[in-house]
C-alpha cells in the first residue's frame, strides 16, 4: 500500500497531458531538481536549483526538505481557501499537514506545481458517553440563518478555487443572495455583516462600541477567522442555495 503519490510539473506546454504518477511507499525518499541525485524526479526547467529538495513519506503524512540556497517553497492546500505553510531555504524534514498539497517552486518568474497526495487522514472517534457538562461552542453559528448565508457568499470566491479572490462587495452579495432571500439589499446585508462582527467578537457590542473599521476591514476579518477555523467549508455554501429562515434581517 503506497503512502505518497506525487505529480511532477508540467515544464512545458507538451508535457501537461501526461506527468506520471510517482508513487512512495512509507519511508521512501524521493529527490527532485533539475538534476536530482539517483532515481529522482527531474524537472527540467533552468530556474530550478539541480538539487532542489526531497520529499519522504511519513504514514499519513509527509516531509518536505528544501534542499536550495535561496528560495524559499510554498506548499499549498488548494482544499483550504489560502491555507499554506513556508519552507525555507535550508529546511530539513519540513512535516506537512495537508492530505492533498501543491508545493509551489518559483523559478525565473514561473510558478511551478509540484503535487502530493497523503493518505486519508485518521481522526480520534468521539465517545457520546462522556459524562459532565458540554464544553461550550468555540463559534456559535446557525447554518439556517440568513447572518450565516452572508457569511458564507463573503467566503464563496476564497472557496471556490481561488484563495487570493478579493472579496466580493456588499452588491455583489446581496445579488448572489436575491435567489434565496429575495429581500436582499445593501442594507440588509451590512447589517448582518454588523451583526457578525459583534457575534463573533471581532468588535464590541452596539452598547459600548467604539467607530468601527471600514467595512472591507470587517469583512476580511470576518473571511479571515470562518476560513482559519473552518466556520465556512465549501460544503456549506449550498446554503446559497437554499432558502433562508427569517428570524435575522
Amino acid at each position: 500500500m503506497y503512502s505518497l503519490i506525487v505529480v511532477p510539473p508540467a515544464t512545458a506546454p507538451e508535457d501537461s497531458g501526461r506527468r506520471d504518477r510517482l508513487r512512495l511507499a512509507p519511508g521512501e525518499r524521493l529527490s527532485f531538481g533539475r538534476a536530482p541525485h539517483g532515481n529522482g524526479l527531474c524537472i527540467a526547467h533552468d530556474g530550478v536549483s539541480r538539487r532542489a529538495g526531497e520529499i519522504t513519506a511519513q504514514g499519513a503524512y509527509w516531509l518536505l526538505s528544501n534542499l536550495s540556497r535561496e528560495q524559499t517553497y510554498v506548499v499549498e492546500n488548494p482544499e483550504g481557501a489560502g491555507e499554506h505553510i513556508k519552507v525555507g531555504p535550508g529546511r530539513l524534514d519540513a512535516p506537512v499537514p495537508f492530505e492533498f498539497s501543491r508545493i509551489v517552486l518559483p523559478a525565473c518568474g514561473d510558478l511551478l506545481p509540484l503535487e502530493v497526495w497523503a493518505p486519508c487522514h485518521e481522526h480520534v472517534r468521539l465517545d457520546s458517553g462522556d459524562d459532565g457538562a458540554a464544553t461550550a461552542p468555540a463559534f456559535s453559528l446557525d447554518r439556517s440563518k440568513r447572518y450565516f448565508a452572508v457569511l458564507a457568499a463573503l467566503c464563496e470566491p476564497r472557496l471556490r478555487g481561488a484563495p487570493h479572490a478579493p472579496l466580493p462587495t456588499v452588491e455583489q452579495v446581496a445579488e448572489r443572495l436575491r435567489p434565496v432571500w429575495p429581500a436582499a439589499s445593501r442594507t440588509t446585508v451590512r447589517w448582518n455583516i454588523d451583526y457578525l462582527a459583534v457575534k463573533l467578537r471581532l468588535k464590541p457590542g452596539p452598547e459600548n462600541a467604539d467607530p468601527g473599521p471600514r467595512l472591507n476591514g470587517k469583512k476580511e476579518s470576518l473571511v479571515s477567522l470562518a476560513l482559519r477555523f473552518d466556520l465556512v467549508r465549501e460544503d456549506d455554501l449550498v446554503v446559497l442555495a437554499a432558502p433562508l429562515r427569517q428570524e435575522v434581517r
